[in-house]
């Protein structure tokens, strides 16, 4: 293959026995070898991160199956060149439709698809890096099987540059060798293909006289490392898990890791101001109600300011709310609430309860026996303020600490008895 192409195109498999990783899918017992080697291919959607194989494997289904193979890219095609491999494709029994990034494509783009595989004039495979969950739609994700591929280990990283050297007759000329790793996977971010075209840039970049490859040289020659993350893809929802998740264990240690990581990755500051503001309140609640207060003036002040003082703001917050006291009860109790609502459906509201706004509803005794709270010691009065058959269920459960604590001791006064405070 000429050397003018790029090293991992020229190392692409054909088939299963040279692919690298995905031993799961593809390994002595993997489903997708079985059904590969079985010939009988349904659409099938890969999911995973970029350099993983997703491209490669949907070229070794069409080879090993001896299908005709139609590749489209879901940035540049649409709708009328579907219509058309799907027309080509006509009365043919054996037929593979690839198409890359399948996430982009629109909703009248993937209904186009719809037909075509349900009659299998077509074989779907669809690679994507984002959550096809959230991307593909619900019709077509049920007509598919979904795969998902890993991010190759670094000894498969190493294995597979090992192979690099002995397979590629450039690289085996070349006389060179690896003696560090760690700057390689860092700047290719785990992606094979990223990582093997970084090394024949390293290698074609060799200072003269020069054949060991260590971190300083690869670093010098591909200048800078690059943060990988991607806020349109799926690393965007992993972040932003680990940011919160972070918040919530009480270590302003990670969750100050993890913002610098969306910052760096250009994340727009006001989604990382919300999800402040929803874990100030799932995550803290009432255990320290401030925290509400400063995520959401958070939130206001990097709607005004952007970056780079914005992350100062992002900072001062993130890194409160994860130093606060935790407490979920608030989230808890909505949750309950919900539970029941779908439970037992549209209860009636008890009588004392309703307003009494006009004759008709006063003359059915909407209000009539309710007790205005404010003119009784303490301004409170039991009586009853759910439906009569979830009379007595507790849905708040205060959290332990010490502002719920307070919380615990007044409702424990007024309702100890019915609700058991």
């Amino acid at each position: 293959m000429s050397s003018n192409l790029p090293l991992a195109e020229r190392l692409r498999p054909s088939s299963l026995d040279t692919f690298m990783g995905q031993k799961h899918l593809v390994g002595a017992n993997g489903v997708l070898k079985r059904i590969i080697e079985s010939g009988a291919t349904p659409s099938m959607i890969f999911w995973g991160p970029p350099g993983v194989g997703k491209t490669t494997l949907a070229n070794i289904i069409a080879n090993t199956t001896k299908s005709r193979f139609f590749t489209l890219s879901a940035i540049s095609s649409g709708v009328k060149d579907i219509r058309e491999v799907i027309a080509q494709a006509g009365g043919l029994t054996s037929t593979i439709l690839f198409i890359d990034e399948i996430h982009r494509f629109s909703k009248s783009q993937q209904d186009a698809l719809l037909g075509a595989v349900e009659k299998g004039t077509i074989t779907l495979i669809g690679a994507t890096t984002e959550n096809p969950s959230f991307e593909v739609n619900s019709a077509l994700l049920s007509r598919c099987q979904v795969y998902t591929l890993q991010q190759l280990s670094e000894q498969e990283l190493i294995d597979l540059i090992a192979q690099a050297f002995q397979k590629d007759l450039k690289l085996s000329k070349s006389n060179v060798t690896v003696q560090e790793y760690e700057s390689l996977f860092q700047i290719a971010g785990g992606d094979a293909r990223r990582t093997l075209n970084l090394l024949e840039l390293v290698i074609d970049n060799l200072p003269e006289g020069e054949k060991v490859i260590t971190n300083d040289l690869v670093i010098s020659i591909a200048q800078q490392a690059t943060v990988r993350y991607d806020k349109d893809g799926d690393m965007h929802y992993d972040i932003i898990s680990a940011f919160i998740k972070s918040i919530r264990g009480s270590d302003p240690n990670g969750a100050v890791y993890w913002l610098a990581r969306m910052i760096e990755g250009g994340e727009d500051p006001k989604f990382i101001a919300r999800r402040l503001l929803i874990s100030a309140s799932e995550d803290i609640g009432n255990a320290n109600p401030t925290a509400l207060i400063m995520a959401t003036n958070c939130f206001q002040a990097v709607s005004v300011i952007g970056y780079p003082e914005a992350r100062i703001i992002l900072s001062q917050t993130a890194t409160y709310l994860a130093s606060s006291p935790k407490s979920n009860a608030a989230y808890m109790a909505i949750n309950k609430a919900v539970g029941l609502v779908k439970q037992h459906g549209n209860l009636e509201v008890p009588l004392h309860l309703r307003g009494g706004y006009t004759q008709l509803n006063r003359d059915l005794g909407y209000g009539k026996e309710y007790k205005y709270s404010h003119d009784y010691d303490n301004n409170f009065v039991e009586q009853e303020y759910l439906p009569k058959k979830l009379s007595g269920v507790k849905l708040f459960d205060p959290g332990v600490n010490a502002r719920e604590e307070e919380l615990r001791k007044r409702l424990n006064k007024l309702w100890g008895k019915k609700y058991g405070y």
